[in-house]
């Protein structure tokens, strides 16, 4: 990486500073205001020099859509996550719209240890419904972190998508010939079986979010 300004530091600065505090990242108002700059204008020019060398990476279309490159998440910091929505841990229910699985189109974030991405990419999350997964430790109402893979091994828990029935549902996958079993993590409730061509994989748990009240 080139060499960058005192300005331009203390942008990065502020915007490590924010994500820490808030969970989310700054707008670019917060930044002029916080780093003494004469204008959103000149914000905007300085953050455009700060991607182009890889401190930032920018979302034009979302909301706060900076995402600090060069950010020490082993030293306590949080990485934001966008949240898409809710998925079933019991019954499929219908999810958002196609468009809100894009990880780069929402606005709407919570701000988790870096210990718990470990620098993967596409890492979003979903709020759990139902009590299907109790036995694997995830209850009604916590947040499950995902990776976004197209493939799991036996026995993974995902987020399966139905194509037939446009629904999703939060399952540990087993692939058996001519079927896949969703199996869920309580003994008192049955699996479900889709054929292979009617089964997505949205992702992967990698975390789970406890909800305490």
């Amino acid at each position: 990486m080139k060499k960058i300004s005192d300005k331009q530091r203390r942008i990065i600065g502020f915007i490590d500073r924010f994500l820490t505090d808030r969970g989310y990242p700054p707008s670019v108002r917060d930044i002029q205001s916080a780093c003494n700059i004469s204008s959103t204008s000149v914000v905007d020019y300085n953050l455009k020099i700060l991607e182009s060398q890889g401190y930032i990476q920018r979302h034009a279309d979302v909301s706060r859509g900076i995402r600090l490159l060069t950010r020490n998440t082993a030293a306590g910091g949080l990485v934001p996550v966008p949240v898409i929505g809710q998925i079933a841990a019991g019954e499929p229910i219908p999810v958002p719209a196609p468009d809100t699985w894009d990880v780069a189109a929402v606005s709407e974030t919570m701000g988790v240890p870096g210990e718990l991405t470990r620098g993967r990419e596409g890492v979003y999350a979903l709020r759990v419904k139902g009590m299907s997964m109790v036995d694997a430790l995830i209850n009604d109402g916590d947040i499950v972190l995902m990776q976004h893979v197209s493939a799991v091994e036996n026995g993974e828990m995902a987020a399966v998508w139905l194509r037939a029935e446009k629904e999703a549902t939060l399952k540990k996958v087993y692939v058996e010939p001519n079927r896949v079993r969703l199996q869920p993590a309580n003994s008192q409730m049955q699996p479900l079986y889709a054929a292979p061509d009617n089964v997505e994989i949205q992702g992967r748990v990698i975390a789970v979010v406890r909800q305490v009240s």
